[in-house]
This record gives C-alpha cells, structure tokens and sequence, in this order.
C-alpha cells in the first residue's frame, strides 16, 4: 500500500488515519505544480485528476480523500473510526465529511492562489470564518469531536483543513471550542507521527 501526498495537504488526513489504525504503508511525495512524484514518476499517469491523495494497493489507485479515509476505516473495521453504513452515526460522519470537502476547503482556495488579489482574499477569509462558525457550532454541546466522543476519519480531515488557518491569517483563537477541538487531535499520536513524517513537526 502506498499514499501519495503532498506535506500538509488534505491528504494528511489520510495520513493520519492510516497511522491510526496501525496500517502498514509506504510514503511517496508528490508536486502537484509539475505532476511528478518524488521518484520522478508521472503523477497524472498515477491519478489523471493530478490531485492528492491517492491510495495505491492491489493493482487499484483510490482517489478523493473523503473515499479514502472510509476505505481505510472499514477495511480495518474499524466502527470508532467510521461507524455502520446505513445508520444515523454514519450520515452525519457524512454530513462532516462532504462539508469540509464542499464548503471548508473550497472556502480556503483564494487563500492559497498566487493570482487572488487583497479584495478576494479578504472575501475568501470572511467566508471560512463563517464555515469555521459551524464547526464552532458541532462543538457547542461539550463534545469532545465534531460528530460525538468518538475521533473519526471526519475529524481529521476537519483538523487538517481548519488548521490551514494558521497559514492564511485566520486566528483560532476566535473559536475557542474549536481551538480545544484541534489541540485535542493535535496531541494524538497518529497525528504526531503524520506530521513528523511530512516535516511539519
């Protein structure tokens, strides 16, 4: 098995939960600017989206962080992790998953593009904080993570986004419930571990 990545993106997510449920894998960089792999592969011939993440074992390539982070949880049965399709639990796990994919990082990008002028990312700041409200809001009743007391595949993924704040200008700080929420998952040692192996700890 094998995950390619870029340090820092969605696909720490990934990541993390492969650390957390003790998979065996490699590692294998990619840059998403030329579309080569650390080992000077083709990346578009591994995954013609040119995106990552990309899970690559038993001759398949799994792409879209989302599928992959389920995949990764159910292989390894594990319903902490991703609970019973079919149920409730399940549909909101969902229900976190498709809003960070949809709402959360599409809200970043002008953050993260070179060509966005001080007005757009003005704009793109004010609609995170907005997309960080509800997230501020899941947290409101004393949960511990953003679908119960279980961490999940959907709060990685909301840990990996959020966190990009710290790269654009945003402070945290203003959601306090969220703040908690990020150090809680940032002390786990999957997520140490995942982020040691990026050089980003």
């Amino acid at each position: 098995m094998k995950l390619y990545y870029k340090p820092g993106a969605c696909s720490l997510a990934s990541h993390i939960i492969l650390n957390e449920v003790g998979e065996r894998f490699a590692l294998e960089s990619v840059d998403t600017a030329s579309r080569r792999t650390a080992s000077g592969a083709d990346y578009l011939r591994i995954n013609p989206k040119g995106k990552v993440p990309a899970l690559e074992l038993e001759g398949e390539v799994l792409t879209e962080g989302p599928a992959i982070l389920q995949f990764i949880a159910d292989r390894k049965g594990r319903r902490d992790l991703a609970p019973e399709p079919g149920g409730m639990a399940r549909a909101r796990l969902l229900e976190v998953l498709n809003f960070t994919g949809t709402e959360l990082h599409v809200a970043f990008g002008p953050l993260f593009n070179p060509a966005s002028d001080e007005a757009s990312k003005a704009a793109a700041r004010k609609a995170v904080s907005a997309k960080l409200d509800w997230l501020e809001s899941r947290l409101g009743d004393g949960r511990s993570y953003l679908t119960g007391s279980d961490f999940t595949v959907a709060d990685a993924y909301a840990f990996v986004v959020a966190n990009w704040a710290n790269f654009t200008g945003i402070d945290l700080s203003a959601w306090p419930k969220l703040s908690g929420f990020m150090q809680r998952v940032a002390e786990r040692p999957s997520v140490q571990a995942s982020l040691r192996a990026e050089g980003l700890a």
